[in-house]
């Protein structure tokens, strides 16, 4: 049955490698249970929001859920989806204060409140992204992307997949006396944190270098027990060690916790659920809102669809078959994620982490999305793993390291091509957002090619979109910070 649903055979895959893949991509992303609601909430910027923990953490797993289900089904791909980071914080940072800026009367009256208002832009976003996508306009600007500029997409977010894995883990941390990138080495490189990220990162790439089923796992594993085991030991360090920075500063004490039981009831979503205030969300100062996370939602999705397929071998003749299903699939998981109380969703690139695995088809996408159900009732195991990122980011940095094998692919032997490609590459990890980096490369390739005499290679659509882009970051972009 699987096989005739999921085509297993015809993609060299079988079950068992499709269900470890999805093990594999749901554990590098399980943190998103557990921050989203940190963020929404406010508990992560100590601002409170006033929506419910425990109503988003449950809206973030159904969402999850719906949206990845869709995906498994509809399209058929190996990508999981959930509420993306960065939505949440310029949603949390920029909406909100906009909104309570824009309709302090009325929210000092009790009428409403900025997330309420805030979901509704959230939901007016994803009904025109779903209008998009049911159009077929996506097609246009992937059929628009140059062969290069696609593996470029790829090379980025796979350097953005292990930056992510490097400062999970406490290697690269931020440097807060110093300007422009301020990342840097952690000097403590015999911390806590670095032993499990360094456990992890050996077990992970001997086992895959040993082609070894399930590394990524096994390694994820393994920096399991050994944070339980140092965890538990704590109480009987000599007081030195116990007190030292280098112990009482590490995630190991300020953020690891180890699950007391198994099972847990899943939070009422009532609190948040469709709370939208529509008549504010619809007024001329939301309307800039709107267009930014419409940006951010369709760049996000193009740009890990196209690096994950990539990545795969989904791409057939530069194209990804079964995009527009993909698409609606974010779409209706942002307008139902809305509806219940989470900011939009958009597809994850640490579906890469799955794919590299051996996921190929859309049963790695359902078996996401069964955990994300599942987790609503095992909380307290996912929130152990969730709650100490070094323990996933070995699986991030190895993946990171993999998609690199698409820098050969790039034609750097026209300097018109791979300018705009590195811009990308290194845009998207720099300003640490999938979509500002293609944004500098979108901007740039039409601009190049042009001057370089090779402007009829460029499709019309890139033109327009480099211009939209201008106006963008020129008329709305400046105005919102």
């Amino acid at each position: 049955m699987f096989d005739r649903i999921f085509k297993l055979t015809e993609n060299h895959t079988d079950v068992r490698t499709e269900l470890l893949a999805g093990l594999t991509t749901f554990l590098t992303m399980a943190y998103i249970i557990f921050l989203q609601p940190m963020v929404l909430s406010g508990r992560l910027s100590e601002t409170e929001t006033g929506m419910d923990f425990g109503s988003v953490t449950t809206a973030t797993c159904l969402a999850a859920a719906l949206a990845t289900l869709l995906m498994g089904l509809l399209a058929r791909y190996p990508i999981a989806q959930a509420p993306g980071m960065g939505e949440n914080f310029v949603f949390v940072g920029s909406l909100l204060p906009a909104a309570a800026v824009a309709f302090a009367a009325s929210i000092e009256a009790g009428v409403t409140s900025p997330w309420q208002i805030g979901l509704a832009v959230v939901f007016i976003s994803g009904i025109l992204f779903l209008l998009i996508s049911v159009l077929g306009l996506q097609k246009f600007l992937l059929r628009a992307i140059s062969p290069s500029m696609r593996n470029g997409i790829a090379i980025g977010i796979g350097l953005f997949i292990a930056l992510i894995g490097l400062v999970n883990a406490g290697l690269v941390i931020q440097d807060p006396h110093s300007t422009g990138v301020a990342l840097k080495m952690n000097p403590r490189l015999v911390s806590p944190d670095l032993l499990v990220f360094f456990l992890g990162l050996l077990v992970t790439t001997a086992l895959h270098s040993l082609r070894v089923r399930g590394s990524i796992v096994w390694g994820i594993l393994a920096g399991t027990l050994l944070m339980i085991a140092m965890k538990l030991s704590l109480p009987y360090l000599p007081e030195a060690i116990a007190q030292s920075p280098l112990v009482q500063e590490s995630k190991l004490v300020r953020q690891c916790v180890i699950a007391e039981a198994v099972v847990a009831p899943p939070p009422s979503i009532a609190p948040t659920f469709w709370q939208m205030d529509f008549v504010r969300a619809l007024s001329w100062s939301m309307l800039p809102f709107i267009f930014i996370f419409l940006f951010m939602d369709v760049f996000d999705t193009l740009g890990t669809l196209i690096g994950v397929g990539e990545q795969a071998g989904l791409m057939k003749d530069g194209k990804l078959p079964r995009i527009r299903r993909a698409l609606v699939s974010d779409a209706i998981g942002t307008v139902a994620g809305a509806a219940m109380g989470t900011s939009t969703v958009t597809s994850f690139i640490e579906s890469a982490s799955g794919v590299e695995q051996g996921g190929r088809t859309g049963l790695t996408a359902v078996t996401v999305a069964m955990l994300f159900l599942a987790a609503l009732f095992f909380s307290p195991i996912i929130a152990m793993v969730g709650s100490y990122p070094p323990i996933t980011a070995p699986a991030l940095v190895v993946v990171g390291s993999m998609m690199m094998r698409n820098v050969t692919k790039v034609d750097w032997s026209n300097y018109a091509e791979s300018m705009p490609t590195f811009l990308i590459i290194i845009g998207i990890p720099m300003t640490y957002s999938v979509s500002d980096g293609l944004a500098l490369g979108f901007i740039a390739y039409p601009i190049i090619k042009l001057f370089s005499g090779q402007g009829r290679d460029v499709k019309w659509l890139m033109y327009v979109t480099a211009i939209v882009l201008i106006l963008y970051f020129v008329f709305v972009r400046m105005e919102v910070g």
